[in-house]
């Protein structure tokens, strides 16, 4: 008696097809999501459908996408990296305070160099060290929060070049701001970089399994530390952008900025265990939040309020990506 003449192959076709169900469904759950959030609100306060909010939207998304864009590729990898909003405020002030001295572009570079370095010191120590990605961006939080209070002096630095605030913070092109374009076509070069770059496809590698990954030739060290090095990199790039928004340097700037981009990149279908997603999940999820908290904004809901529907929006993510695992 063989498989076939048992009914087992109609069996797992059955099965593949349920389970594909399934995945399309959770799938589904963001974009309607989406939709009945900006409907409810639309009809509950009609300003929120106005063009004045939806530019004001876009502005909010702004740093929660580019912080979870660099989040994504260390879930994506199977780690995670708790400390991209010191590394941003670290990046924020050190910018900031060399620009008088060295100017704009290269206070800039500066924002860029200091996230980038944080992001690959910790990547060296996770991959040479084999430590949990957990622990190791702890510590890393509390040096990059230390450093950036001990160059600020504990206090906000509001010395930031008009030009500056002006050109990225307020500045506008083809209708939108600079700093959503800078946004997505950070995340248009990242969703390249993962689609169609050696680098990207061994993240993916790497998250779905380390061994089998080494043991096809991949350099596991090497392509740790550049992951992390790209999240950092993002905390630069986000440093830049709320700076100028904000027209100051915070030495404590969107601390709950790390546990948000965790959420959204989880939310909008990244797997938690690594090895699977895409910037456009990560997207959707980011926008999830970003409506949230705009929805809630417009209608005067408590910031109280506003924390709890945050937490129960995590727990919901851990959920559904358990759902889409199983």
């Amino acid at each position: 008696m063989n498989g076939k003449s048992l009914g087992l192959r109609p069996f797992s076709r059955q099965e593949s097809i349920l389970k594909t169900t399934k995945l399309n469904l959770a799938d589904a759950i963001l974009p309607a999501l989406i939709v009945s959030i900006a409907l409810v609100a639309g009809a509950i306060e009609p300003r929120f459908l106005s063009v004045d909010n939806f530019m004001n939207l876009a502005r909010q998304l702004v740093p929660l996408l580019i912080i979870s864009i660099g989040q994504a590729f260390t879930i994506m990898r199977g780690g995670l990296d708790l400390s991209m909003s010191s590394v941003l405020s670290l990046a924020g002030v050190a910018g900031v305070i060399l620009m008088p001295e060295i100017g704009i572009a290269a206070g800039v570079a500066v924002m860029l160099l200091v996230g980038a370095i944080s992001g690959l010191a910790s990547g060296v120590i996770i991959a040479w060290f084999r430590t949990s990605p957990l622990v190791v961006t702890l510590g890393m939080l509390s040096v990059t929060q230390a450093l950036a209070l001990m160059l600020s002096n504990g206090v906000p630095i509001y010395d930031v070049p008009a030009p500056y605030v002006d050109s990225i913070g307020f500045g506008t092109f083809a209708g939108l701001p600079i700093m959503v374009w800078m946004a997505l076509i950070l995340a248009i070069v990242a969703a390249l970089v993962l689609r169609h770059t050696i680098f990207g496809r061994y993240v993916y590698a790497l998250g779905s399994s380390e061994s089998a990954a080494a043991k096809s030739g991949v350099n596991v060290r090497l392509y740790t530390i550049l992951v992390y090095g790209v999240s950092g990199l993002c905390a630069g790039i986000g440093a830049i952008v709320l700076t100028a928004w904000v027209s100051s340097a915070q030495p404590i700037a969107a601390p709950s900025l790390t546990l948000q981009s965790i959420a959204a990149v989880v939310l909008g279908g990244v797997a938690l265990t690594g090895g699977r997603g895409t910037i456009w999940q990560v997207f959707l999820g980011v926008l999830v939040l970003s409506l949230l908290s705009n929805v809630m904004n417009i209608t005067g809901v408590s910031a109280y309020f506003q924390t709890l529907i945050v937490g129960i929006v995590i727990i919901i993510a851990v959920i559904l990506d358990r759902f889409r695992r199983t």
